[in-house]
């Protein structure tokens, strides 16, 4: 349940417990099912606000839903309330998220750290030899055939063909061998192809050399593109649209 239905429903059931009662007082026993549900509502109300929101200020909390009660005395304006929740709830799942890419990315780095340092020795190698050009990101790049015409913008949709293999030269994706060729917008694949096809013109093939944080980096493709895997493509650049 959402942290935001979560509140909603604690106002509800605070809504409704409180109606008849303008004077609160504790009681130390539950003497009907009244009392046993309205108890019960309240504490796991308490226990779904407490997993889901760890640094809630009680009194404040208190104090605005009084406040809510009698539409008075309010800190914020009324027309500010959703705009507040809904950014620091968007925060905090940001933060949430970061916490869990940071450890997934730590977790694949124990497990698949080979992958990325024989990603880095090919690369380090391959830059030395003849006809290969390396940009400012490390995308290194061997122009097989040029093209003529335009070249590829952000905006573009473009079609291309493409074979895409391992450091170790294992096939993992073919437009080629499918005898299919595929079209995208350039700024819906890996970074490195979003790089390399703004070099090409239509009608060239590239043979693009991508490291791994270019590529899919701590992620795993499929069965045969482990985490931080630098990966190598032929693309045709057939036609930009």
């Amino acid at each position: 349940m959402k942290l935001t239905k979560i509140l909603a429903v604690a106002v509800v059931t605070l809504s409704v417990v409180s109606c008849g009662n303008s004077q609160f007082k504790e009681k130390s026993s539950l003497t009907t099912e009244v009392d046993s549900v309205s108890y019960t509502l309240g504490v796991d109300m308490a226990n779904k606000i407490k997993s889901n929101f760890d640094d809630i200020d009680q009194g404040l909390f208190v104090q605005g839903f009084k406040n809510g009660m009698d539409s008075t005395n309010l800190l914020v304006e009324s027309k500010d309330i959703n705009n507040i929740l809904s950014a620091f709830f968007q925060k905090k799942q940001q933060e949430k998220m970061k916490e869990q890419q940071a450890a997934q990315a730590k977790k694949a780095e124990t497990e698949f750290g080979d992958y990325r340092k024989e990603g880095e020795e090919f690369l380090a190698a391959n830059k030395a030899k003849e006809g290969v050009k390396t940009t400012a990101s490390g995308l290194q790049y061997i122009v097989l055939k040029e093209g003529s015409g335009e070249t590829p913008k952000t905006s573009s949709k473009v079609k291309v063909h493409y074979h895409g293999t391992l450091t170790d030269g294992t096939v993992f994706d073919s437009s080629v061998d499918k005898g299919q060729p595929i079209e995208f917008g350039v700024t819906q694949v890996i970074k490195g192809w979003t790089e390399g096809l703004q070099l090409m013109k239509t009608g060239a093939k590239y043979k693009f050399f991508i490291p791994q944080d270019l590529a899919y980096g701590a992620q795993q493709r499929g069965a045969k593109i482990k985490p931080f895997s630098a990966l190598i493509f032929d693309v045709e650049l057939l036609e930009i649209k």
